[in-house]
């Protein structure tokens, strides 16, 4: 637990590593921003870019720590000269676990997931081994991308074998990278003879890839806390997701989300996340909601994030709760999770536009 005096080492990736890409740092520091608010009654050791000096001189628990180059050579220097952590960052290239290892090896305690548990969550087939029999997934299978195309041969099996199971309904196909993040190269592939070789300029050979059959539906999420034992539900999202030209993109969502299926959302959500040993903090789960009223399943789970995702800054104008604050309360055992009594005051939409991401009280 830290004492009245003890700091908390706080980042977010690209802020830290000083990415310049406007669509990806307008989130970034909607997040970061969020999470200083958060936790205001802490001292903070703040890691950020050079370029950030004079916005965080408005925080007077804040010591910012500017620095010019990556977060993750940074920390292999420095992480030992510090005792707490919470931070935020995405599975590109492996960055969550990556970090999360670092601080790990070097005696940090973090208020996040655990390095396993953001190994297993990131990597999506990972994700549905690791849950077999605990909640409703689509079907789903583990490729590699060559370079002679054997791939392709392997997916049109796959597709057969799958086909033959229920012939008179056509079977659709989505293939995703293992490790991504907001909808980040997905094809859906509507017809077999899709299926070609052009596809290996969206995977590169050497790529992992997990193909799933596509199940038609309302995408949603859900906001979860968690203590590494028990989790509790905090929000259903409705997620906004544009599939055009056969690839989805991710530009926002709506907090709440009502639907007959909350219920339902909530208890998959929480099944799947006690499931994986290490989850804690903030975490989200991405679902579907089946629009085919024949199938045995009602909600399908899609995905786990292991960290804090774009809801979170939505959640901050409507929750009746500090979340960053609640996150080390629990962890540290001030709080018992089930304790924690939140309530959603009003709706909040955020969405992409362009360079920014505009969030809004509706």
């Amino acid at each position: 637990m830290m004492s009245e005096n003890d700091s908390i080492l706080v980042f977010e990736y690209f802020t830290a590593s000083g990415e310049k890409d406007k669509c990806i740092i307008s989130e970034a520091e909607e997040l970061i921003f969020a999470l200083l608010d958060d936790l205001k009654e802490y001292n903070v050791d703040l890691v950020i870019n050079e370029s950030y000096e004079n916005v965080v001189k408005e925080y007077d628990n804040v010591n910012p720590i500017l620095i010019d180059e990556n977060i993750i050579d940074w920390l292999e220097k420095n992480a030992s000269d510090f005792d707490n952590a919470i931070f935020i960052a995405a599975e590109n290239n492996n960055n969550l676990f990556n970090i999360t290892k670092i601080l790990e090896d070097n005696g940090v305690r973090t208020y996040t997931s655990s390095s396993e548990a953001c190994f297993k969550s990131s990597d999506k087939y990972e994700t549905y081994e690791s849950l077999p029999n605990t909640v409703p997934q689509p079907r789903s299978f583990r490729f590699k991308i060559d370079a002679k195309g054997y791939w392709k041969r392997a997916i049109e099996n796959l597709h057969e074998k799958w086909q033959a199971e229920d012939p008179l309904t056509p079977l659709k196909l989505i293939i995703k990278p293992l490790m991504g993040v907001d909808c980040e190269d997905i094809v859906i592939i509507e017809n077999i003879e899709d299926l070609t070789l052009d596809l290996d300029k969206i995977f590169t050979p050497g790529s992992r890839v997990i193909v799933q059959e596509y199940v038609d539906g309302v995408d949603i999420s859900v906001s979860l806390l968690s203590d590494g034992n028990k989790a509790i539900p905090i929000s259903l999202n409705q997620q906004f997701v544009e599939l055009k030209n056969d690839k989805g993109t991710y530009l926002g969502g709506k907090i709440p989300y009502e639907s007959k299926y909350k219920d339902e959302a909530f208890e998959i959500a929480k099944n799947a996340v006690e499931a994986i040993d290490g989850l804690k903090g903030f975490v989200g789960v991405d679902l579907l909601i089946n629009n085919d009223e024949k199938d045995i399943y009602s909600v399908y789970l899609l995905e786990i994030n292991s960290r804090f995702t774009t809801p979170y800054v939505g959640l901050k104008q409507i929750s009746n709760i500090n979340i960053g604050d609640t996150i080390i309360k629990l962890i540290d055992g001030e709080m018992d999770i089930d304790d924690v009594d939140i309530s959603l005051d009003g709706e909040v939409e955020f969405k992409k536009f362009g360079e920014s991401l505009e969030i809004r009280r509706i």
